[in-house]
């Protein structure tokens, strides 16, 4: 069954303090979002890679591919108003309409290794959906009206990444749906139509960059396994 990787990438720089948008901030000497296709890359030369970036974004990454002398093949597909409306645009360029598979990924999440990737992939064939999650670390409590809160049970609870993969009929038919802002990534709209998710097992590395910080501890993390 053939395979397709959606990188949505479509953040800005304004809780890294930074004009350039983070998925393009370098990460030892390229940008982030190389080194995110080119870890899908690292798990097959069949993966179809589909970019979807924003109008405005694609003439700038169009000039570092160049710089960096970046030569990973990857179809470019301008992005929504929305991650719903992103998805949807890439999901709509997969022009074959016979069953596949589709994962959903995050652009500014460099750091995801090919166990992972296969193993969603495999879970997705065999279940429909394929969700990357992680435990909780930390206690957590439920914050309520007039400052209130209680403690909860972080047994109960996972937190969510990508990749999220799934199968493509699935696919179409949950994005064939109008937006709604309970839709917070794929899986939720998904959800919203009645497919079960199932979730497996992720990484903490598997960070998604958003601030200063978390672009250190890639930097850190990526230097150390190349």
């Amino acid at each position: 069954m053939q395979e397709y990787v959606i990188i949505v990438a479509g953040g800005s720089g304004s809780r890294m303090k930074s004009d350039i948008p983070k998925q393009f901030l370098p990460v030892n000497g390229q940008p982030v979002l190389m080194h995110t296709i080119r870890a899908f890359a690292g798990y097959s030369r069949d993966l179809r890679i589909i970019v979807v970036l924003p109008a405005e974004q694609i003439g700038f990454w169009d000039e570092l591919c160049k710089e960096h002398h970046f030569e990973i093949e990857h179809q470019l597909v301008t992005g929504g108003e929305t991650r719903f409306h992103s998805v949807k645009n890439g999901l709509n360029s997969i022009v074959d309409q016979a069953e596949c598979l589709i994962a959903v990924h995050d652009g500014v999440r460099p750091v995801i290794s090919t166990e992972i990737i296969a193993d969603s992939f495999i879970n997705a064939a065999l279940h429909g959906a394929a969700v990357v999650s992680v435990p909780l670390k930390d206690s957590i409590r439920i914050v309520g009206q007039n400052e209130g809160n209680k403690a909860m049970d972080r047994t109960l609870f996972r937190l969510i990444q990508t990749p999220q993969t799934f199968r493509s009929s699935w696919m179409r038919a949950a994005f064939a749906a109008d937006y709604h802002e309970s839709f917070t990534d794929c899986a939720s709209v998904l959800e919203a139509w009645g497919y079960p998710i199932q979730l497996i097992d992720g990484a903490y590395e598997n960070i998604k960059i958003t601030t200063p910080e978390d672009l250190r501890w890639a930097e850190i993390y990526l230097k150390a396994t190349s």
